[in-house]
């Protein structure tokens, strides 16, 4: 078993680094795969194209230890907005989701009713955009046959109550978008219908790589439209002159061989969490976020996001006075410190490799900051 500290060696992002909830600084274990993978690539040597062929099974194990999927139901995936959308273009019926959710969701939506006019996206207002148990129910109308949410929300870092939002639903396919928890916030996703995720933020395997995971009933119930050649069965002997029908579960949902190098990238970073523990990962950086809300704290600065931990992930949201963001942003800079400033609003996201030189970083930003603003 792997120890908070050994994980958090692998890395070695700079300080001042806050921006995981953007992309996450990959691991020089990741690196260090794909050099390995690259080397074998570059040579072509003969019997090499084995150690290419082992990364489809190698990723939907590594992905079955973090998120509990049977292998059968796990396929990999180039990005999260692929898995969703194989998973909004095999719906039919009413979707509901927040107007807020980041677009990856409404656009799935939208693309796949205007398509196939089978489909019918209904948005819902929660609230400071906070997707409750309470606000889905209040929306549900008999002909909803699905609920799409975040995990964690991008703009305020509320972590939705998936198994409270399971009660109110009832047998509606419930549908998550776990890209902004995924791999660092313990969650029920046996709950879920579908669950789709990156590799580039929190898991920090780098672009390119994902998965679309599927409970037992969506791998029979949805619609593999868009499932090409890889997900298809091919008759023996290769041949394509006919249109082959699509696999069985959740290999249907993929269009073409996927990149076994972003396969190796996934499941090395996703074998290292497994070592450590999803729990571990997550107690660690819960504490670095309290230590981010005792800062701002420190100077006054209004947190919008929930303090409470159990609603909460590695993202807190900062709302300055609107005549103060630029120079809270400039002061920022000037330190060093990397995070998003979106909509009058910083938001700050940890790992666990935000160390005390991060730590200070953002103070002495704070410090310039406070000492400029005239009361």
């Amino acid at each position: 078993m792997t120890t908070i500290d050994e994980f958090r060696d692998t890395f070695a992002e700079d300080p001042g680094y806050l921006d995981f909830a953007s992309f996450g600084p990959m691991s020089r274990a990741v690196v260090a795969e794909q050099a390995a993978l690259s080397e074998i690539h570059v040579r072509g040597r003969y019997g090499a194209a084995a150690v290419f062929d082992e990364q489809g099974i190698r990723v939907r194990e590594a992905v079955r230890r973090v998120a509990g999927f049977p292998t059968d139901r796990v396929v990999f995936q180039p990005n999260a907005s692929m898995g969703l959308m194989h998973a909004f273009f095999g719906l039919s019926g009413q979707v509901l989701y927040s107007a807020r959710e980041y677009p990856s969701i409404p656009l799935a939506a939208r693309r796949a009713a205007q398509a196939l006019h089978v489909l019918d996206p209904i948005t819902m207002q929660p609230p400071q955009g906070v997707v409750t148990p309470e606000v889905v129910r209040d929306n549900l109308t008999p002909a909803t046959t699905a609920v799409a949410v975040s995990l964690v929300d991008y703009r305020t870092g509320y972590r939705a109550d998936l198994e409270g939002i399971r009660d109110v639903i009832g047998d509606r396919l419930l549908i998550v978008d776990a890209i902004q928890g995924f791999g660092v916030v313990e969650a029920p996703y046996e709950v879920a219908d579908v669950v789709v995720a990156g590799g580039q933020k929190w898991v920090r395997a780098g672009w390119g790589t994902g998965f679309l995971g599927l409970s037992e009933r969506a791998a029979t119930d949805l619609v593999p439209l868009i499932s090409g050649v890889s997900g298809t069965i091919v008759p023996l002997g290769g041949s394509y002159e006919e249109v082959p029908p699509p696999l069985q579960g959740a290999a249907a949902f993929q269009i073409t061989r996927a990149d076994p190098i972003a396969e190796a990238r996934f499941a090395t970073a996703l074998e290292g969490i497994a070592e450590v523990g999803v729990g571990e990962i997550q107690r660690a950086i819960t504490q670095t976020v309290s230590r981010l809300v005792d800062i701002a704290d420190e100077f006054a600065l209004p947190v919008a996001s929930s303090r409470d931990e159990s609603e909460r992930a590695g993202i807190i949201v900062l709302e300055p006075e609107p005549e103060q963001v630029t120079a809270l942003t400039a002061s920022l800079i000037n330190h060093g410190v990397t995070a998003t400033v979106r909509d009058g609003s910083v938001r700050l996201s940890a790992h666990v490799s935000t160390g005390d030189d991060t730590l200070e970083a953002l103070r002495g930003a704070l410090t310039s900051f406070s000492s400029s603003v005239l009361y």
